[in-house]
């Protein structure tokens, strides 16, 4: 496909299959909140409705990843990053999974447990943490093209939003230990909170692997 292409040229469409996989991500990771306020609402049509999208957002991002390692493949030696590029896209798709496994979670605890006002609050600031730091991620895919110098600033912040996501998780478990007494939703929120906690840890490890390709650029 890029013979006697560009260099330039290659890393945009590599790029550009890149920020569509982040921006499905985003997408997703929007839908747990969606997943949250309607078991809290017991609407299971609306929580079936938010947990097919996020399971159609995880066979599209399987499937821009897949279209990436194509490209990357075609290139071959015309784009130094191309490592860079496809453990990014591996990373990120891993991220869609975890919002699978959170959703599902979410979706089978009693709203009951959900309604206590400690638990909603904490939950409800986790679940806005890490879709920031998805956002963050997605703005630093879409620097890489305008602007790498920007990525590592937007790097740096998204690091001080995992720190805080850290340490929100381990509240929100403390709270669900004291304040949960049954057993099956306590492991079921304790679950969906590691699973969190999981996300930010992929989100970070990406913003890292970006931060090396645009520092290439």
């Amino acid at each position: 496909m890029f013979s006697g292409g560009s260099e330039d040229k290659a890393r945009g469409k590599t790029q550009a299959v890149l920020l569509d996989e982040t921006r499905k991500v985003l997408d997703s990771s929007r839908e747990l909140v969606n997943v949250f306020k309607s078991v809290i609402e017991n609407d299971e049509k609306k929580v079936n409705n938010s947990i097919k999208k996020i399971g159609e957002a995880e066979d599209e991002v399987e499937g821009y990843r897949r279209a990436l390692t194509r490209e990357l493949a075609e290139v071959g030696s015309l784009l130094m990053n191309r490592e860079d590029l496809l453990k990014t896209a591996y990373e990120i798709e891993e991220i869609a999974g975890y919002t699978s496994g959170v959703a599902f979670r979410i979706s089978i605890v009693d709203n009951k447990s959900l309604k206590k006002p400690a638990i909603k609050k904490e939950f409800e600031e986790l679940l806005n943490m890490i879709i920031e730091l998805v956002h963050k991620l997605n703005e630093m895919v879409r620097f890489l093209a305008v602007n790498p110098d920007n990525v590592i600033q937007i790097a740096y912040d998204l690091q001080k939003i995992e720190r805080e996501t850290d340490l929100k998780y381990r509240n929100l478990v403390k709270i669900i230990m004291k304040e949960i007494p049954g057993a099956k939703d306590a492991m079921l929120l304790k679950d969906a909170a590691e699973h969190i906690e999981e996300m930010a840890d992929r989100c970070l490890s990406a913003a890292d692997s970006i931060t090396i390709i645009a520092i290439g650029l």
